[in-house]
């Protein structure tokens, strides 16, 4: 009897300590299944040659990495990623903030902040198919935006906003800041909301202006949100291909090639999937370094 209850309680303490991991059993799982796996053996062609089409693929080391570093299309996709992101991710800050502050200002009747915060978070509600679609037609060479232009003077009425290369990036940079800033909005509005009232009384009361306690309180108040907002997106700018691939794909030429269109024309246009299973893993690293920042981030907030 005596031997007998501490084995009870054993097992009993053993049920315990094992059922948490039971519960996530099947999302790990699956984890493992849809992300760990595809991850591994992405890198482990990256070190091959005649990989998928060819039963008897060949070692090549960091060959495939050499190549890739060494192609220019490579390095005007990391050029134009660069662009792409950097301007995408300061107009969506920008943007989001002053849309969120005029949506927080008490200047304006409910009714009418009502109507405006669905008018700015509409955007955010189409799909990337849908809003590639939608400014193929408005930037079309017959299209609204060329009408509206030519009629105020500023343009002739026939610019080819996605097919010329000295516009294509801007343009499709431009459409990706129109469909997310809301996201930004939503979430500085959310912060904006939680900054006590106190704060920007006291800050009057000592005879701060309007930009200085837009920079003494709101500001600080706003640094986390703005940082992880901004890391976030970041990675998630950096591996954009629906947008870009259904308005100019990558063209006219390589004008807006980026690294996501530049590792799927590897694959599926050209079938060098050793290739682009390496760039898929420098995307890859790119990636986690800025997930490293976040994290750091979110560690150093909490």
């Amino acid at each position: 009897m005596s031997t007998t209850l501490p084995r009870r309680r054993s097992r009993v303490s053993l049920s315990r300590r094992v059922e948490p991991y039971a519960y996530v059993a099947p999302t790990s799982a699956l984890l493992i299944v849809l992300m760990l796996v595809p991850i591994v053996m992405v890198i482990g062609y990256s070190f091959l040659d005649n990989v998928i089409l060819n039963k008897n693929p060949e070692v090549v080391g960091f060959d495939n990495y050499v190549e890739v570093l060494t192609d220019g299309v490579f390095h005007t996709a990391i050029a134009n990623t660069f662009i792409f992101v950097t301007a995408s991710v300061v107009a969506h800050l920008v943007i989001g903030l002053a849309f969120a502050m005029m949506l927080n200002s008490t200047l304006l009747g409910p009714r009418i902040i009502s109507l405006f915060r669905g008018l700015f978070i509409l955007p955010w509600l189409f799909t990337a198919a849908i809003v590639a679609v939608l400014w193929r037609m408005l930037l079309n060479p017959n299209g609204v935006a060329n009408y509206l232009l030519a009629a105020v003077g500023i343009t002739t009425g026939d610019t080819e906003w996605l097919a010329d290369p000295a516009l294509a990036l801007g343009s499709v940079t431009f459409i990706n800041i129109w469909s997310g800033y809301p996201f930004f909005m939503i979430s500085l509005l959310a912060g904006l909301q939680g900054i006590p009232a106190d704060l920007n009384e006291a800050a009057r009361v000592d005879g701060a202006g309007p930009l200085q306690r837009f920079w003494n309180v709101t500001v600080p108040q706003l640094k986390p949100i703005i940082i992880s907002m901004a890391l976030l997106d970041f990675i998630w700018t950096s591996q954009q291909f629906a947008l870009i691939w259904m308005t100019t794909g990558g063209g006219p030429i390589i004008a807006t090639e980026v690294l996501s269109t530049y590792t799927y024309k590897l694959a599926f246009a050209k079938y060098e999937f050793a290739l682009a299973s390496t760039s898929a893993v420098l995307v890859l690293l790119l990636s986690m370094v800025l997930a490293i920042f976040y994290v750091r981030h979110q560690r150093a907030r909490d």
